[in-house]
């Protein structure tokens, strides 16, 4: 049975977590909303840290050097189209140096590649001999999924995880975006502005009414 693209989104979160992925970038499309609203759910419960780039070649290069900093797979998610295309300088790089670098980009139901469709292009194998690509077809089971996860997350260098997702794209009302197993922590905030702002008020009225020489 075909998964909701809500679901998958949350598979391949997941996917990435059991390779040992804690850092995301992400430039945010259409096409990859079931991703974006998953990370940034993911995030607020302490389980990834998400970085947000609107730039594609830019979040390409700060997912690289999260990498080499870290020392640890990194994974950056853009949308379907030529958006794509704007990672093979950062693809490039990562090759060369034997960075693990997981390209993770959205891509439209493969059916419609050919057509003229809007955003829509050859993902599969764009990156050539850089990064072999893992395509996610859009009727691929959990178990589909996951293994194609675990296969992108296993080279030493990039890897390209091509995910296709159909319509709808928003999950369900009431079904959570990352259904996180950490507990929710409830922390009430002592900070006040006026408390932090009079200090400086007052300095600023004693200036003011000192008499002048």
């Amino acid at each position: 049975m075909t998964i909701t693209s809500a679901a998958r989104a949350i598979h391949v979160l997941r996917g990435l977590l059991a390779a040992g992925v804690r850092e995301v970038v992400l430039s945010p499309g259409s096409r990859s909303a079931p991703l974006a609203l998953a990370l940034h759910a993911a995030d607020a419960a302490g389980d990834v840290r998400l970085h947000v780039r609107l730039d594609e070649r830019s979040a390409g290069f700060l997912a690289l050097g999260l990498a080499v900093g870290s020392r640890s797979p990194v994974a950056v998610v853009m949308t379907s189209g030529t958006a794509v295309g704007n990672l093979l300088p950062a693809v490039m790089e990562a090759h060369h140096a034997g960075r693990p670098l997981i390209v993770v980009s959205a891509d439209r139901p493969a059916s419609l590649r050919g057509t003229g469709a809007n955003q829509t292009t050859w993902q599969d194998g764009i990156f050539g001999v850089f990064a072999p690509t893992v395509d996610v077809a859009v009727d691929a089971s959990h178990d589909a999924v996951s293994q194609a996860v675990t296969q992108a997350g296993l080279r030493l260098g990039p890897s390209h995880l091509n995910v296709q997702f159909d319509a709808p794209l928003l999950p369900d009302p009431g079904m959570p975006w990352w259904p996180s197993t950490r507990p929710t922590l409830s922390i009430r905030s002592t900070w006040s502005i006026r408390r932090r702002r009079a200090p400086r008020a007052d300095r600023w009225r004693r200036c003011l009414s000192a008499p002048r020489p």
